[in-house]
């Protein structure tokens, strides 16, 4: 594992110095440790943390990192033996771009802010928290306790003085971006601008191929094994299962502070796992078909394009509030705004003419309002990458 782990982080150091992206060290919180807010494994939570300047000093985006769910005791297990479950398993480095990016020609509008990625260790989009500790497995689930211990320590660091701020994150940390999205807010000064960033969090709950939902069990695991129910947001589960309070769609009804979703209509992580995923796929059908979409059927291409109905019914309560910023492409892709190319790069998706970067920037500033959906059949965006991002 050690020299799984070296390779890693060598790969990793290469990445950021082909791409340009500015690495950024590593800050462990073992401060935390006492509190009982630590990763799967036992481990201090850990953050990267990139100081802003200028007239972006009081000005903060803590993004999220992504990186899936586990489900059960089997799960975790296995997950705790790598750097989603473990902090001693971390590169030491990562590379900012896209929206971290700290290059005003990439980022223009948060290149200077106090940019922070908080490493993901959980399993459970930073809701989880039970207080025993199975000698057994020596498994710790406590994923809300390690996003309050990062931001409170944030907050000693200069975020009391935030006059912008904005969480954010990719995938399972851009889910966790929705979740504590109005608690967020309540911790910074009344008087900061806040606002939440999803990119590919909007997890649907959505129908799969057998008709039934697959992700809505799936989901249930993982509240129940991490005891999430009490960090999801009250003004859900109080007229909810706490398994669908998981789902973006429902929270976002009652959310508070304004949102912005980056997805995909054709959300690559969504087509394997909530569309077509490989339980109920029993013949197989989908295996190679849920990959690589040009292998699909005409049949199947149709249930993808399907897919694109749902998620577009599930985006309602986002398109209903006016404080909300929508850009939703056509492109086979998850987690886009975390590289410059993407973000604002001139081959990066546009939709309505508009790179994301501009569209948040636009939406965050005021300077103007942004809902946008992209055309509706699969490739008809001729600014999709060729290949899915993943996170």
């Amino acid at each position: 594992m050690t020299r799984l782990k070296q390779l890693w982080s060598s790969v990793l150091v290469l990445a950021v110095v082909v791409i340009g992206a500015r690495a950024v060290p590593i800050t462990y919180l073992e401060s935390a440790v006492a509190k009982g807010a630590v990763c799967l494994d036992g481990s201090a939570p850990a953050y990267h943390f990139d100081k802003g300047s200028g007239s972006g000093v009081n000005n903060w985006i803590v993004h999220m990192e992504g990186g899936g769910w586990c489900t059960d005791i089997a799960t975790c297990v296995q997950r705790k033996s790598t750097m989603k479950g473990s902090s001693k398993l971390m590169n030491k480095d990562f590379g900012f771009s896209g929206i971290l990016g700290g290059k005003q020609s990439t980022n223009p509008d948060f290149y200077n802010w106090n940019r922070i990625k908080v490493r993901y260790c959980d399993g459970s989009s930073f809701t989880g928290d039970i207080e025993a500790v199975d000698p057994a497995n020596k498994l710790f689930f406590r994923g809300a306790r390690v996003w309050r211990a990062v931001i409170d320590d944030l907050m000693a660091k200069g975020m009391n003085n935030a006059q912008n701020a904005i969480l954010s994150g990719c995938s399972a940390g851009a889910l966790a971006a929705i979740l504590h999205c109005d608690q967020f807010k309540s911790i910074l000064p009344k008087t900061a601008k806040v606002k939440c960033v999803s990119d590919a969090g909007y997890f649907i709950h959505g129908k799969d191929i057998s008709g039934g939902s697959y992700i809505q069990s799936y989901y249930g695991k993982v509240v129940a094994t991490h005891g999430s129910a009490k960090s999801l947001p009250a003004s859900c589960t109080s007229t909810m299962k706490p398994e669908l309070c998981f789902f973006p769609q429902y929270v976002a009804k009652a959310l508070q502070t304004p949102l912005f979703v980056i997805n995909a209509a054709f959300d690559s992580w969504q087509i394997k796992n909530v569309l077509a995923p490989t339980s109920v796929d029993k013949s197989k059908a989908w295996k190679t078909c849920k990959l690589d979409l040009k292998k699909c059927t005409a049949a199947q291409l149709q249930t993808v394009q399907g897919y694109r109905d749902q998620v577009l019914a599930a985006l309602a309560p986002v398109r209903a509030a006016t404080t909300s910023g929508l850009f939703l492409d056509s492109c086979h892709a998850h987690c886009q705004g975390g590289s410059a190319a993407t973000w604002s790069g001139d081959k990066g998706p546009t939709v309505a003419n508009t790179k994301m970067a501009k569209a948040v920037g636009d939406w965050f500033y005021e300077r103007s309002t942004f809902q946008n959906i992209d055309c509706s059949s699969l490739n008809c965006n001729p600014t999709c990458p060729a290949v899915s991002t993943e996170d």
